[in-house]
């Protein structure tokens, strides 16, 4: 019998299915629950087991992880007669992966710990690849006790696997992780249609450009996006629209200027404006194209 803590997992989308079915492969138990049945379905065909409501799902879990778009699902999985914190047994440990305001995470702490529940925010970053191939980067915040006992778990999703101090500071550093990737997306992408326009192979400047100082796991990962045009979504626009909102408000109320990353910020909202919130984010290449006078 395993002595792997039982885990409730809420939450199956693009992140979630991968990264519960990286945890059924490394031995644990995982029981299951999301809106879309095709997700449950996907989940017990890979070994794991779907549960019909967050209430049945966190039972009889050691540990409950949710993976889901924004604050306001994960206050509706976790509060309320149906949620986490009335149906989780005392002692139960909650970690909260998805990418939400820091003061979501602070207050959804403190409203555990009234339920002898403890928490860790712990966003990640990697994207769908990331997830797949359980290489992601997961920044966690919360009491170090608690982290320590997460890390065999968080060992079978990612890689890099940091605690940033306490409960709220993984969402903080998350918020400054997406500010860098949406500034680097947009200038990935402008060097694109600049190199294009151009007349230049873009293909062979993109291999040269990812072997110097302008290489990044950005380029990396997005190349073949921007190559191809396929802008499948292994992170939405609307997601990063979410997080561009929570970095520079977030900014704003511990008065940090971010110049650059307002300008971004509005470039997102404005593809997003524009139909395109269900792409990838490597499709702010489409909003330069339109800037540029191609049509797309």
């Amino acid at each position: 019998m395993s002595t792997l803590p039982k885990v409730a997992w809420i939450g199956l989308g693009i992140m979630g299915s991968p990264m519960s079915e990286n945890l059924v492969k490394a031995g644990y138990d995982v029981t299951g629950h999301t809106l879309e049945r095709d997700k449950l379905d996907r989940l017990a065909a890979a070994g794991g087991t779907a549960a019909s409501s967050v209430a049945e799902a966190v039972r009889d879990a050691d540990v409950i992880v949710t993976m889901v778009p924004a604050s306001p699902q994960v206050e509706a999985v976790a509060y309320g007669p149906d949620g986490i914190l009335e149906n989780a047994r005392r002692g139960a440990l909650l970690i909260d992966m998805s990418s939400i305001t820091p003061q979501t995470s602070v207050d959804l702490a403190a409203a555990a710990k009234e339920k002898g529940i403890r928490v860790l925010d712990a966003p990640v970053s990697g994207g769908e690849a990331g997830a797949v191939e359980a290489v992601l980067s997961i920044m966690v915040g919360g009491d170090q006790a608690d982290f320590d006992e997460a890390k065999p778990l968080f060992e079978a999703l990612g890689k890099t696997i940091v605690r940033c101090g306490p409960h709220g500071s993984g969402q903080t550093v998350k918020a400054a992780n997406q500010l860098i990737v949406a500034v680097n997306i947009q200038a990935c992408a402008e060097a694109v249609v600049f190199l294009e326009k151009s007349g230049v192979d873009l293909a062979a400047a993109l291999d040269v450009l990812g072997g110097g100082l302008a290489g990044s796991t950005v380029l990396a990962r997005k190349k073949d996006n921007f190559l191809k045009r396929d802008f499948k979504p292994g992170f939405r626009i609307d997601l990063h629209h979410k997080d561009m909102g929570i970095v520079t408000d977030a900014a704003r109320n511990v008065g940090a200027a971010l110049p650059v990353g307002a300008v971004v910020a509005q470039l997102v909202a404005s593809l997003r404006a524009q139909g395109d919130g269900g792409l990838d984010h490597s499709a702010l290449l489409r909003a330069v194209e339109r800037l540029s006078g191609a049509r797309v």
